[in-house]
């Protein structure tokens, strides 16, 4: 293809201008009527605003484990993983009957503490092992196809998972205790949950190390050097196929780590969960920028805050439209920011 004359590229200047004016006028103009809808409501109510608010982060948090694994897997082969969201659910599944039917941990104390620990590296491992089957028997193969076919394999899997989810957990929901309690700090008049602080804690520890591998590991080289060109990588030497694995077995880890915790905050298992999870978690991913980890966390926590504000607060529109207000703020973001709050227009990967 012949290079762009001098005027061509000055045409596509002009072209891309007014566009670029329009995403950032619109920018504005939300994050303005996003501080005067949280500041409403703060003044309005503080107390509840603030116990709405902390319920928000402690979701968006879950939300961010899981959109770390899609934006892992998208940024290394461009593939949105429905089937993500009912690998959580499975972990969901895992996590209740080995926490409460083989430990039978059902209280707050030092046991819990430790049980949780355990369980939680049993299901990480278990979503994980999940997860790189996953590749290895349906996304490998498709790895040369167009991009529709693994697309509809992820829904494929997606509907697997969720039908032995359904086997193992009834078409009803099941309650489960928590190890994690509902006690917490009382400040001001509003709870501060002790489960709040596990959640972030735990967020954040994993998102530092995901960063590190990423960056400093030789197996982070790796996955970003397949993310710019696959065949490239080849010639250098690297494995393409392990490091994909490995990107799918991160991700699983991410989901386990999600179930495990969702499950002690929220307190039950349903075997369509997964469905809501996933579709919540790849907005969140797209408000970050899909590709980017600490976009998918900030996603998350963005997605999460605005949904518990919108159910509880005073200015919110309520459970019945919370669904609507997470899709709506999807259309948003892919009209007028595609490449969402933390990507570039020639965004890196991973």
């Amino acid at each position: 293809m012949a290079s762009m004359t001098a005027a061509e590229r000055l045409q596509r200047v002009r072209t891309a201008r007014p566009a670029e004016i329009v995403e950032k006028v619109m920018t504005v103009v939300v994050l303005v009527g996003l501080a005067i809808w949280l500041l409403a409501n703060l003044v309005k109510e503080p107390s509840l605003f603030f116990s709405v608010l902390l319920d928000g982060l402690n979701l968006g948090a879950l939300y961010a484990l899981i959109a770390l694994g899609y934006t892992l897997v998208y940024g290394i082969i461009e593939l949105i993983n429905f089937a993500h969201g009912d690998l959580v659910m499975l972990g969901t599944l895992v996590s209740a009957n080995v926490m409460v039917n083989n430990l039978h941990l059902t209280k707050p104390g030092l046991a819990g503490f430790f049980g949780l620990a355990l369980v939680m590296v049993i299901t990480m491992v278990f979503c994980g092992g999940i997860n790189v089957a996953a590749e290895f028997f349906a996304y490998r193969r498709l790895r040369r196809a167009p991009k529709l076919a693994p697309l509809i394999t992820a829904v494929g899997l997606s509907f697997i998972f969720q039908n032995i989810g359904q086997i193992n957990n009834g078409s009803q929901q099941r309650v489960w205790p928590s190890v994690l309690g509902g006690n917490g700090l009382h400040v001001s008049g509003v709870k501060v949950r002790y489960s709040l602080f596990v959640v972030l804690v735990v967020t954040a520890v994993l998102l530092t190390l995901l960063t590190y591998i990423v960056q400093r590991t030789r197996r982070g080289k790796a996955m970003r050097a397949v993310a710019q060109d696959q065949d490239g990588a080849r010639l250098m030497g690297i494995n393409v196929d392990a490091t994909i694995s490995f990107t799918f077995l991160l991700g699983g880890l991410m989901a386990g780590a999600a179930a495990v915790l969702l499950v002690q905050t929220e307190g039950v298992t349903r075997y369509d969960a997964g469905f809501e999870l996933g579709l919540i978690a790849f907005t969140a991913a797209v408000l970050g920028g899909i590709g980017n980890l600490v976009g998918a966390v900030v996603g998350g926590l963005l997605i999460g805050i605005i949904q518990g504000l919108n159910d509880g607060a005073t200015y919110g529109l309520g459970q019945a439209w919370s669904q609507s207000v997470v899709f709506g703020i999807l259309i948003l973001v892919l009209v007028f920011r595609p490449r969402g709050l933390f990507g570039s227009r020639a965004m890196e990967k991973v």
